[in-house]
């Protein structure tokens, strides 16, 4: 018979398997993103704050030596054009599987694009070269290769006639393309590391993958660190098309398990009951990979809440954790207070847990200032 996995038990996993709960944290940034496959990267800060809330005894520079220096984690476009940050050996997983088939549309977009305003392929070619040969040099903003390199700062009509016409230069287009064909890396920004004015360095050689081995070896670690889950969230997480998701499950061996919500999968073995851990308490910050990991999440967040929690592009705000449930919002005012609201009555033990943690990030925070990318109306009314 197929085994039912109750929203309690899927509560229990994401504790234990996220390190969220008691006693589960990590000592590397690492070790964090090995946890959660990936880290979203589309808010800097948002990096920094997934790894604070799974760590002890890891601060800012300690992340930042593993984006930047030991390169032990790397900031790339990954599933659905997103960027995330990934550990190191899942770069040319991610780049194989879901990278390279968006790169080939870009690219095509691009050669029209440029080919249609008067640019030869052998001109787009040579501003390639160029920008390569710049980086071999040493790493570059995207301004400064634009102030070198006179070809990127040629400018072509986007969108003519239309109102939403705008001018772009080459360089808008191509640096970020190069990136997304894992031929450059984003390095270190200027400024803190809230900034998202990130330099450009070459990239490493890494393996070439096929298609298929890079889709299953990315849905084992999924259903390892969010599973059970449905081919509806791993399409959602992926942005693959249904035909690969089932055939990558397929490849994988995943078990089928029922769910409140309809059919989930697990890995090969994972079925059997898991231990609810002691009650934790989690401050997470907006694009956290627990609440972004998957499509269906009324498990852990009430339906009722999922308009304050979210904004209108599907981003989730700074979330409150009490027990693998989502019970609230926080925000981080100028002065550097940390601002909670729950959703309802959530009871004194939760409300003391949350105390704590909330004194840890202040602490973790110090004199840093956060405003997140994409900004709920909660947060904003905590803000305000």
């Amino acid at each position: 018979m197929t085994r039912h996995i109750p929203g309690e038990e899927r509560r229990a996993r994401l504790g234990v398997r996220q390190l969220l709960a008691p006693g589960l944290r990590a000592d590397t940034p690492e070790a964090v993103a090995e946890a959660l496959v990936g880290l979203h990267g589309s808010d800097p800060a948002s990096v920094f704050l997934s790894i604070a809330a799974r760590t002890e005894g890891v601060d800012s520079t300690a992340v930042e030596d593993a984006l930047y220096e030991r390169r032990g984690l790397v900031r790339m476009h990954g599933m659905r054009r997103t960027v995330f940050v990934l550990p190191r050996a899942l770069v040319p997983v991610v780049q194989a599987s879901s990278t390279d088939a968006v790169a080939r549309t870009e690219r095509k977009g691009l050669v029209s694009f440029v080919t249609g305003q008067g640019l030869t392929e052998k001109e787009l070619a040579d501003a390639e070269a160029a920008v390569l040969a710049a980086l071999a040099e040493g790493p570059a903003t995207g301004l400064q290769l634009s102030a070198a390199l006179p070809e990127l700062r040629r400018e072509f009509v986007y969108g003519a006639g239309k109102s939403y016409e705008t001018k772009q230069t080459l360089g808008m287009r191509l640096v970020p393309l190069l990136a997304m064909e894992g031929r450059i890396v984003r390095g270190r920004p200027r400024g803190s590391w809230t900034s998202g004015q990130f330099s450009w360095e070459l990239a490493t050689e890494s393996p070439e993958l096929t298609r298929e081995h890079a889709q299953e070896e990315l849905v084992r670690r999924w259903l390892a660190a969010y599973g059970p889950g449905t081919e509806a969230d791993l399409k959602w997480w992926t942005a693959w098309p249904l035909g690969q998701v089932r055939k990558a499950l397929a490849a994988v061996g995943a078990e089928t398990v029922r769910l409140d919500e309809g059919t989930g999968f697990v890995l090969p073995g994972d079925t059997d009951p898991v231990a609810t851990p002691e009650p934790w308490a989690a401050l997470l910050p907006a694009l956290d990979p627990a609440p972004m990991g998957r499509q269906a999440r009324d498990w852990f967040l009430h339906p009722d809440d999922r308009a304050a929690m979210f904004d209108r592009s599907g981003n989730i705000g700074a979330s409150i954790w009490w027990a693998g449930h989502i019970i609230g919002a926080w925000a981080q005012r100028p002065d550097g207070e940390i601002a909670v609201r729950y959703l309802r009555d959530i009871g004194a033990e939760a409300e003391a847990a949350v105390a704590t943690e909330t004194a840890r990030v202040t602490a973790w925070l110090g004199t840093i200032r956060v405003t997140p990318r994409f900004r709920t109306r909660t947060e904003r009314e905590l803000v305000d």
